[in-house]
């Protein structure tokens, strides 16, 4: 049985995996910024170092930690207020960050922490200039990070989902043809469900694959590298 941190586990995909790992008989800490989704084992802002910092060191043994924060924001860059941009970089780069920070503090036998990116950050896409901004931030440090502790074992590593289906991106899925213009983004012709990206966070995880460290995993229906021809 693992011993596993799970931060911002009430989005949909941290949830799934919530219930893949206790399925799989392994030990589960979640948090959360309220308790109005979920009833987090703990309440947790997890842009706050100090309060990350002491999550983790609480946490015991660690075999690892999942990050799952982020945001929504579709705008081009002159659309977007300091505030907006502030707000969709602290959800997902400052985030990941202070549990990096924490785990090279804590983790010091080694371990996984697996950041959330996002396909957004690979392929141009049009009104996505903050989220891609954040989420490419978030690939840099797991890299850099990667590096930096792979002395210790600590392994870091990321997935980049395409578009998920998720209370997250309802305004994206909602309606048939938004819906339809967004399969047809994605090679594989269909949306992510949050299971396809927990299934890939909970490899990651798993000590079993201890040899796999500073990778990006697309999780994407191949809308992050992929350019097939049309469907005709």
């Amino acid at each position: 049985m693992a011993n596993y941190l799970l931060i911002a586990a009430s989005s949909d995909i941290g949830g799934a995996t919530a219930r893949r790992l206790r399925d799989g008989g392994h030990h589960v800490i979640t948090t959360a910024r309220d308790a109005s989704v979920i009833d987090p084992d703990v309440v947790l802002d997890a842009t706050d170092f100090d309060a990350v910092d002491r999550v983790v060191a609480e946490a015991g043994d660690l075999d690892g930690i999942a990050v799952f924060a982020g945001s929504m924001l579709l705008k081009p860059a002159h659309l977007i207020s300091r505030a907006q941009y502030d707000e969709t970089i602290a959800a997902s780069l400052t985030t990941s960050f202070a549990v990096v920070r924490a785990a090279g503090k804590h983790l010091r036998n080694g371990g996984s922490v697996v950041l959330s990116s996002s396909a957004v950050a690979l392929a141009g896409l049009s009104n996505h200039d903050a989220i891609a901004a954040a989420k490419a931030g978030v690939i840099g440090l797991a890299l850099s990070a990667a590096a930096s502790y792979a002395s210790h074992g600590l392994r870091v590593n990321a997935v980049a989902p395409g578009l998920v289906q998720t209370r997250l991106t309802e305004g994206l899925t909602s309606s048939d043809m938004s819906r339809k213009v967004s399969e047809a983004m994605h090679p594989l012709g269909r949306l992510g469900e949050p299971e396809d990206i927990a299934r890939a966070v909970e490899f990651l995880l798993d000590p079993a694959n201890d040899w796999i460290t500073g990778q990006v995993l697309g999780v994407d229906g191949g809308l992050g590298a992929l350019r097939p021809r049309q469907r005709v």
